[in-house]
């Protein structure tokens, strides 16, 4: 009953089999059924329901990275040999700050790498790192913007420096480090 009144109310107060239903009430409820919509639409949007708009999305020095990554590449490891590993990566953005989290793994090595940065005045990237699988935390400092980032991660024992470089849905990231592994070569694709 309830959708019924308020197709009538949108339909200029007839039912669509009344026959003295003219083109301009048409025209004047097709107009209110258009509205409504939009009106919907834009309160769900506004509720987070769709997430955060568009233009929320394109603002800040990280808007190229957010969302959610997955792909592979190689791992060194300590000894030289080399291992294909698969990664999942998913950035949090919000204007001049990001939550990250990294996770790879190939037959015999696993990293789970946490990270909240900020960017700063002249592109300068400052934050803090923890790998979890390992029990280790740290910072990271560099440099970037627009996709483009160059930082080194160092904490006990462990210091790498981390390219990573985006391109509309492709990203690659390169660490390399001196400890259990030398580095990685990783590419990504949003999804």
């Amino acid at each position: 009953m309830v959708h019924q009144r308020a197709f009538l109310a949108a339909a200029g107060g007839k039912h669509p089999g009344s026959k003295v239903e003219t083109t301009g009430n048409i025209a004047i409820g097709l107009r209110r059924l258009l509205i409504a919509a939009a009106v919907l639409v834009g309160a769900l949007c506004g509720t987070g329901l769709f997430g955060p708009s568009a233009h929320a999305q394109q603002s800040g020095p990280f808007a190229a990275l957010a969302g959610r990554w997955a792909g592979g590449g190689v791992v060194t490891l300590e000894d030289g040999s080399t291992e294909r590993i698969r990664c999942r990566a998913t950035y949090a953005v919000g204007g001049p700050r990001m939550g990250l989290t990294l996770v790879c793994a190939s037959s015999s090595y696993k990293f789970d790498l946490h990270g909240d940065v900020a960017a700063e005045p002249g592109g300068v990237i400052t934050g803090t790192w923890t790998e979890s699988s390992r029990n280790v935390t740290g910072n990271l400092q560099g440099r970037g913007r627009g996709g483009s980032f160059q930082v080194v991660a160092s904490g006990p024992g462990f210091n790498a420096n981390i390219s990573l470089v985006t391109r509309g849905n492709r990203q690659s990231i390169t660490l390399r480090a001196g400890s259990q592994f030398q580095g990685a070569t990783i590419s990504l694709s949003r999804f």
